[in-house]
């Protein structure tokens, strides 16, 4: 029973790991569309009317990305509930009526199920900022497609001071997040050796604070902008 488990919890890992490379690009290349918004509105707002019109984009990706990010979600909160369960039922074996904490973890890897949960307040956020807007404003309300209106749409979320707050507060909830999700992801689809686990350990360290980071600078670029103007 516990072999079933085991290969059971193993593959549910695989799959988790496999949605988490999928959410990791996709985090990387909306930093870099996003970016664009600093360096050029002109380029930004081209970029971004080709992604919001291009119907493999649309239609293809953008499904596939919310399924993914669903999945994953979905699966953490599946595995935290399971392990739980395992450990609290090993410890009744060895007669020990308390929840062992373990000492050779991390608050982060202890508590990945609390920062995934706070991503997803964001997202909630995210949505009703961007996303929920830009369905009703091309498929509900049925307005010409314009590609100059996406830097303004963007700019203007960030006039108030506490929604910056909330989108810094949630970047680093995201940093916590891929300090051990990035490294743990390449573990669950077994890429782990002497050679490659360092690099990938710093690889994770760099992604995880230079990503965040970059949504962050974004967010407190636009704000003081527009306080400067």
């Amino acid at each position: 029973m516990f072999k079933f488990y085991l290969h059971y919890t193993i593959g549910r890992k695989l799959l988790m790991a496999l949605s988490g490379f999928l959410l990791m690009v996709f985090l990387f290349q909306h930093l870099l569309i996003n970016f664009l918004s600093v360096l050029s509105p002109e380029l930004f707002n081209e970029v971004s009317h080709f992604m919001g019109t291009n119907k493999m984009v649309q239609f293809v990706l953008q499904p596939i990305l919310l399924f993914g990010f669903i999945f994953h979600l979905l699966m953490g909160i599946i595995l935290e509930y399971r392990n739980n369960a395992l450990n609290k039922q090993k410890y009744f074996f060895e007669k020990k009526y308390f929840y062992k904490k373990k000492t050779d973890s991390t608050w982060v890897s202890r508590n990945m199920i609390v920062t995934g949960i706070m991503i997803f307040l964001f997202l909630c956020l995210h949505f009703y900022d961007f996303w929920i807007p830009e369905i009703k404003y091309k498929y509900v309300d049925l307005n010409p497609e314009k590609s100059d209106r996406y830097f303004h749409e963007l700019t203007h979320k960030f006039h108030d001071l506490w929604r910056v707050f909330l989108y810094v507060i949630s970047f680093v909830f995201l940093s916590l997040h891929l300090l051990h999700g990035f490294q743990s992801s390449f573990q669950s689809v077994g890429i782990r050796s002497r050679a490659y686990t360092p690099i990938i350990k710093k690889i994770s360290y760099y992604y995880a604070i230079l990503v965040p980071a970059g949504f962050i600078f974004i967010s407190i670029y636009h704000y003081t902008a527009q306080l400067l103007n």
